[in-house]
C-alpha cells in the first residue's frame, strides 16, 4: 500500500507513478485530524463550506473571513496532509488583491491556495506563483460565476467548449500551478487534459482519467442529506446515525 502524500514536492511524481490522489474537504479540527489519520493526500478547505456548514445558496457568499476562520482551525490539527485554501469570490479581481488575500491565507497556516479560472486568471495566478505561494488551478465548471452562468452545467460538451478547457488547462500549466481541479468536465477532455499538463489533475465529477479525485467529505460520509451530487458516492450514512443518536438521547433524558 502506498504512502500517503507526505508534501506538495511529491506531486510530480505522483503524476508520473501514481498512486492517484485522494483528495477531501475538511473545514474544522475535529475532520481534519480524522481524515488526516484515514490518510488523505490532500485536504482542502473548499469555499463548499459556504452550503454545508453555512447554509448559504452557492459559494458566492462566502468571505476571506470564513475561509480564514476554518482555515486556522484545520491547520490547528497540525494534519501531515499539505492544506489547500480556496480563495473565496471576490477575493482575487486583481493580482495585487489575490497576492494579498493568497498571502492572509498562507498565514493562517495553509500549504497553498486554490482559485476558479483559466485564461483570464493568468495574472492572479503569476503574480501568486512569483511570490513562492503554490497554486492550484480550476477550470470546468465554475461554482463561483454562478450568477453569470445561471446553472451547473458539465463543460466541454462541444468542440469550442473543449479547445477553451485545453488553453485554459496549458496556460495554467505553463504559469506553473502545482495542480489544478477539473469539475463536472466530460471525461474525454478531461483526460486529455491530463495527459498534455504536467501538473497533477484532479477531478471532481470528471471520469476516472484524472491523476486523483477530489469530494466534499459531507457527501462521501452522507452528512448532508438534503442534496448530495449524482457523482458522490456516499460511503456513510452519518445523518441517520447523528438523527437516531440524538433520538436516543431525547428519549434517555424524557425518560428520567
Amino acid at each position: 500500500m502506498s504512502l500517503p502524500l507526505q508534501s506538495l514536492g511529491d506531486l510530480p511524481a505522483r503524476k508520473r507513478g501514481g498512486p492517484p490522489l485522494a483528495v477531501l474537504t475538511a473545514y474544522d479540527f475535529g475532520s481534519a485530524r480524522l481524515l488526516d489519520e484515514a490518510g488523505v493526500d490532500l485536504l482542502l478547505v473548499g469555499d463548499s463550506l459556504g452550503m454545508v456548514v453555512h447554509g448559504l445558496p452557492d459559494t458566492t457568499g462566502v468571505t476571506m473571513e470564513m475561509m480564514l476562520l476554518h482555515t486556522r482551525a484545520v491547520c490547528r490539527a497540525q494534519p501531515r496532509s499539505p492544506v489547500i485554501a480556496d480563495l473565496p469570490y471576490a477575493s482575487y479581481d486583481s493580482p495585487a488583491q489575490a497576492l494579498a488575500s493568497a498571502q492572509s491565507l498562507m498565514q493562517a497556516g495553509a500549504n497553498a491556495v486554490k482559485l476558479e479560472g483559466g485564461c483570464r486568471v493568468l495574472p492572479q495566478v503569476q503574480a501568486i506563483v512569483a511570490a513562492g505561494i503554490p497554486v492550484c488551478g480550476h477550470i470546468g465548471m465554475l461554482p463561483q460565476s454562478i450568477a453569470e452562468e445561471g446553472a451547473y452545467r458539465r463543460k466541454g460538451r462541444t468542440q469550442d467548449q473543449a479547445q477553451a478547457l485545453l488553453e485554459d488547462a496549458e496556460a495554467l500549466d505553463r504559469a506553473g500551478v502545482m495542480a489544478m481541479v477539473l469539475e463536472s468536465v466530460v471525461e474525454s477532455v478531461a483526460a486529455e487534459i491530463t495527459k498534455r499538463v504536467s501538473c497533477c489533475t484532479i477531478g471532481i465529477g470528471s471520469g476516472p482519467d484524472n491523476n486523483g479525485q477530489v469530494l466534499v467529505t459531507h457527501d462521501v460520509i452522507g452528512a448532508f442529506p438534503w442534496f448530495r451530487p449524482p457523482f458522490a458516492q456516499a460511503r456513510a450514512d452519518c445523518a441517520a446515525e447523528i438523527r437516531r443518536a440524538a433520538a436516543a438521547y431525547i428519549k434517555s433524558v424524557r425518560e428520567v
